[in-house]
């Protein structure tokens, strides 16, 4: 014979549960805390929905059925793993044991996640991360269409679908070779910069756009002849004399170790810099977790690179 039958609930299964555990439907209701006759009748509708006996009734008490003894195993794993759904759902609420997806540009996340995300780890050791790098503007489109759920970028570009929160500024400094005319001095004037010809990478770097526009600001020729296409190539074509670059101080912090190398300085009175921020779509379900989590880089950044960024109080 066969019927159309409906799930069970999760109650009638912590009630089919309990009634098997204690083979009484008195005892059962008790535990439970409802009545004996809403526990009868919530068995029986199980029963009547499976079309079969869970229990066997008659004058010395209640036993489980062959069949009620076959299913009782498989109830209590239902319920087992209702509660663990319950569980987690519970922890989700704030965001800190999930994985999110997280989208970082190539000029920063190899010198900033890594004095990041094990501090992260330490004080949400279920928080997790698949970290991808794109361009910034890819970054953006990803966010926008569900490919990431955080991405951290220097853009600024104005979205009211985009929750933006500052993380820190990043200075970026001037690099030139150890035997350059200028290598010693902490500070150089613009104007000593305006001869050189300056590196940078290629055209779809963000970061392209920005030394372009330092080059305009400062009379600096960019040179173009020549594009890395990452900072490490930029960096080995300055240490071989090509030109001069400026490079983003987190990489200078992580990358150059050999002093003699190259030589790293600024401009004097005019700071160049880049923000980088973390931002979010306004309606990410994870979106108040994120704003804390905003809070917890900075905190990070501002305990291991201070020395390399500036964290706005």
């Amino acid at each position: 014979m066969t019927t159309d039958n409906k799930y069970p609930s999760i109650n009638q299964l912590k009630y089919f549960v309990a009634v098997a555990k204690s083979l009484s439907f008195r005892r059962a209701a008790q535990s439970l805390g409802i009545s004996q006759p809403t526990l009868t009748t919530q068995v029986q509708a199980l029963e009547k929905n499976m079309n079969l006996s869970l229990f066997e009734r008659n004058r010395s008490g209640t036993l489980l059925t062959p069949q009620g003894n076959t299913l009782l195993a498989l109830a209590e794993e239902v319920l087992r793993a209702g509660q663990r759904f319950n569980d987690t759902a519970r922890e989700l609420i704030d965001g800190a044991s999930t994985t999110y997806r997280l989208g970082v540009p190539p000029t920063l996340g190899p010198y900033l996640l890594p004095f990041v995300l094990p501090e992260l780890h330490r004080r949400f050791s279920q928080l997790k991360f698949y970290v991808r790098e794109e361009f910034p503007q890819q970054l953006e489109e990803g966010l926008l269409n569900g490919q990431y759920d955080l991405i951290i970028s220097p853009s600024t570009h104005e979205s009211t679908q985009f929750i933006v929160s500052e993380l820190f500024t990043e200075p970026l400094k001037l690099v030139m070779p150890g035997d350059h005319p200028l290598a010693g001095q902490e500070f150089v004037k613009p104007s000593d910069v305006q001869g050189e010809k300056v590196l940078t990478l290629e055209g779809h770097h963000h970061f392209h756009h920005q030394v372009q526009t330092i080059c305009a600001q400062i009379g600096a020729q960019m040179y173009r002849d020549y594009e890395g296409t990452s900072l490490d190539t930029l960096r080995q074509m300055v240490v071989m004399g090509v030109g001069v670059a400026f490079l983003p101080g987190l990489y200078v912090h992580s990358e150059l170790h050999r002093p003699n190398e190259l030589h790293v300085c600024e401009l004097l009175d005019t700071p160049i810099t880049r923000v980088q921020h973390l931002i979010w779509r306004n309606t990410a379900p994870g979106r108040v977790f994120f704003r804390e989590l905003g809070q917890f880089f900075r905190e990070i950044v501002a305990e291991k690179l201070a020395n390399a960024v500036y964290v706005k109080k």
